[in-house]
């Protein structure tokens, strides 16, 4: 082969051979970086749980965080004994009263309207339980007892099935009373609560139904029960009754109703007799609407012999 032409050959082998090479050593390009794409949410080991309740006129609002079981000990496991705890995980737990509140029972402490931290210290016997100015704490490392607003000790009780996650909720309410219980595990934590506004009340009442306003039937109705409920000036409370059965009304055998308990209540047998009779006759009338006052007047008289 002529020298020149060999020399051009092995040139344009040689540029092959590298070209090649070069495009198997190119690097492959990485996916480009979505700047969207986050890391995603995870479900909170304790979960957080806002329980708002009304008692009465007052509005008690509770924030705290739910730790679980977890087929661990609780108290003096999880939770040791006589140490202060945050009354649940993460944040403090926070409690606030709309109105002035009794809290504790008989030995109990009046708590002035406001939001604090719940704090406890549990005890297999005992609880202490406390109402802390602070209620923006994490946890208890700068919890400082002097803002402590009150403290008392409350008797936990035993039960059975045992609750998996902390609870805090809010029971057997009355117009005047109610119960915060702190339940888990096997445990619960009865903290009472008492509000004052019965009299208040009563007094308000009265002035409203001395007005034009309060001569209804309806709002004799509400007046009546309301002194019925809590056993205060039953005569008034016939009086009401009385006087809005003066003429007939769509609420007539909810009114006679009313009237067969106080007559029962002061002893006049015939007489709550009589109206719970009569009440019952008119809820049939009524139809659907009065279908529950036929059992209820069915228990008065029940309690008549």
């Amino acid at each position: 082969m002529n020298p020149a032409k060999l020399s051009f050959a092995l040139l344009f082998a040689s540029g092959l051979a590298l070209a090649g090479g070069s495009g198997a050593l190119t690097p492959i390009a990485a996916p480009p970086v979505n700047p969207s794409i986050r890391f995603p949410e995870l479900p909170l080991a304790s979960p957080i749980c806002t329980n708002i309740q009304r008692i009465g006129l007052t509005d008690i609002k509770i924030i705290y965080s739910r730790p679980g079981k977890k087929r661990h000990a609780v108290f003096a496991g999880l939770v040791p004994y006589d140490t202060l705890w945050r009354t649940g995980e993460n944040a403090s737990t926070k409690i606030s009263f709309s109105t002035p509140v009794k809290l504790g029972g008989a030995d109990g402490v009046q708590v002035p309207a406001g939001q604090y931290g719940l704090y406890t210290i549990p005890n297999e016997k005992a609880w202490t339980v406390i109402l802390n100015k602070d209620a923006g704490l994490w946890g208890t490392d700068q919890y400082d007892q002097k803002k402590d607003v009150a403290r008392f000790n409350v008797t936990p009780e035993k039960i059975d099935p045992p609750v998996e996650t902390f609870t805090i909720d809010v029971n057997d309410i009355q117009d005047d009373s109610a119960t915060i219980n702190l339940m888990w595990d096997r445990v619960r934590v009865p903290i009472k609560v008492e509000l004052n506004q019965i009299i208040d009340l009563l007094v308000r009442i009265q002035g409203s139904m001395n007005s034009p306003a309060g001569k209804q039937a309806k709002t004799y109705l509400l007046a009546a029960t309301f002194y019925l409920d809590h056993n205060t000036d039953l005569p008034q409370a016939l009086i009401w009754v009385n006087t809005a059965l003066l003429k007939p009304s769509p609420v007539s055998y909810q009114l006679l109703y009313v009237k067969a308990r106080i007559l029962a209540k002061q002893g006049d047998r015939a007489g709550a007799m009589a109206a719970a009779q009569e009440s019952t006759k008119l809820a049939l009338d009524a139809g659907e609407d009065g279908t529950p006052y036929l059992k209820m007047n069915q228990e008065v008289m029940s309690g008549l012999h």
